[in-house]
């Protein structure tokens, strides 16, 4: 057969890219190479719909032992009873949870999508928005801190079935106790969304949301380093409050219905591949390796909030705790689209984002998140953040300079090849 050279051209391309500039998206990291050697090997071939041992398929003996030792692996990493590696996502983990223990129509309670949140915790745009009834809390206008109290009120006036903690803009932590106190109040359920700081929780960095929430997902890339897929936890099983039955009249569990609605309730045949990278990550994360570089992440996240603090950029919150921050532009005179396109240009990647009250479409918006997971695994420091920073204030302050763009993105390759990435792949 002949090499697709088309396509291999522009991974080559890419690579390239990768290799040659600053990555700050908040929710992208860089993989070992061993998980992307995983990920492009023979099980890729292997269709084994169902679960270690009770398979569909015939042939499945190994892959069984694959995903027997993914899901071992992540238990030790959150101390969990019980979890299912099969989401080929972190939003179909969620829909997994929702389809366990919804009826369309419910009431579901999450942070607002313009506050910080995430399109599956009700957007309407999103399957939780159109199929369940969407309530929501925000953040308080004047710290851009969780609005608990808020929080509150809509739980004990609207009684949603499930209270969902978890952001993809937020830069502080949870206090998942309090959320746990007013759920069992009203008698609903907490789901912590982890998908962006789950690594630093794992290795104790951030709150642990497993102590009070009754089910926690995530996503296996961002802050855990692993391949793009999703992954839902239990440390404590626990019947499900409807009182369910299996054909033999016993109540089914929670891990049962969470199992059922990941397959065959959502999807059908899992990423045998994908979940061998999984279980090559969670190998990588139970180092001790990985517990330095955490830490390195939460460093490197406040060196660069100080940074640009000093410069006079308004961060929503005033810092971080785990490895992002959210940066309102209005006070820089720049949409956050425009921010984002300009530094494009210089190879250095970030992405625009609405902030709390924003005043833009979300298609402009008046901010940018940014991110470290991705600069810290190319090697970076609390020192190199400045320099990050000062390279990132020097195309904001020029967006017209197109000299100027052009001698940060020279300087950005230069910098970058003090810190290779995949040494050898082609």
């Amino acid at each position: 057969m002949q090499k697709d050279s088309l396509i291999f051209d522009l991974i080559g391309k890419e690579l390239e890219r990768q290799r040659n500039g600053i990555e700050l998206i908040a929710s992208e990291n860089f993989t070992s190479q061993q998980v992307m050697e995983a990920m492009g090997t023979c099980p890729t071939n292997k269709y084994a719909e169902g679960y270690p041992g009770k398979r569909y398929y015939g042939g499945c003996e190994v892959v069984d032992e694959i995903e027997t030792i993914a899901i071992d692996r992540l238990k030790k990493i959150f101390n969990a009873s019980w979890a299912n590696v099969q989401p080929h996502s972190g939003a179909q983990a969620n829909t997994a949870v929702f389809m366990a223990c919804l009826k369309p129509g419910d009431k579901i309670l999450g942070l607002d999508l313009s506050m910080g949140g995430h399109l599956t915790h009700g957007s309407p745009a999103n399957f939780s928005g159109k199929n369940y009834q969407a309530l929501f809390y925000g953040v308080k206008r004047e710290t851009g801190l969780v609005d608990y109290e808020q929080l509150e009120q809509v739980a004990r006036t609207e009684k949603p079935k499930i209270i969902i903690c978890g952001a993809s803009a937020y830069s502080r932590d949870w206090d998942y106790q309090r959320i746990r106190a007013v759920a069992d109040e009203i008698g609903a359920l907490v789901m912590a969304d982890i998908a962006h700081p789950a690594g630093l929780i794992a290795k104790g960095y951030l709150n642990d949301p497993f102590d009070h929430c009754h089910i926690v997902t995530s996503t296996t890339h961002k802050t855990l380093r692993g391949p793009r897929g999703g992954i839902i936890m239990l440390r404590n099983d626990f019947d499900n409050p409807w009182g369910l039955k299996d054909p033999k009249g016993n109540i089914r569990p929670m891990s049962a219905l969470l199992d059922l609605a990941v397959f065959p309730g959502m999807q059908g045949g899992p990423l045998m591949h994908v979940i061998a990278a999984k279980a090559v990550s969670f190998a990588e994360i139970l180092s001790d390796n990985f517990s330095l570089y955490q830490k390195q992440v939460q460093v490197n996240a406040q060196a660069m909030a100080k940074s640009f603090v000093s410069r006079g950029y308004d961060l929503i919150s005033g810092g971080t705790d785990n490895h992002l921050m959210l940066i309102d532009l209005r006070n820089k005179n720049i949409s956050g689209k425009k921010a984002q396109e300009t530094l494009d240009k210089a190879h250095i990647t970030l992405n625009k984002n609405s902030v709390p009250f924003d005043d833009k479409s979300p298609f402009v918006t008046s901010g940018i998140r940014v991110g470290v997971p991705a600069v810290t695994t190319r090697g970076m420091k609390e020192n190199d953040m400045e320099t990050v920073v000062n390279l990132i204030d020097r195309v904001l302050t020029n967006t017209e300079n197109e000299k100027e763009i052009a001698s940060v993105k020279e300087e950005v390759s230069i910098l970058m090849k003090s810190f290779p990435l995949y040494r050898g792949l082609k």
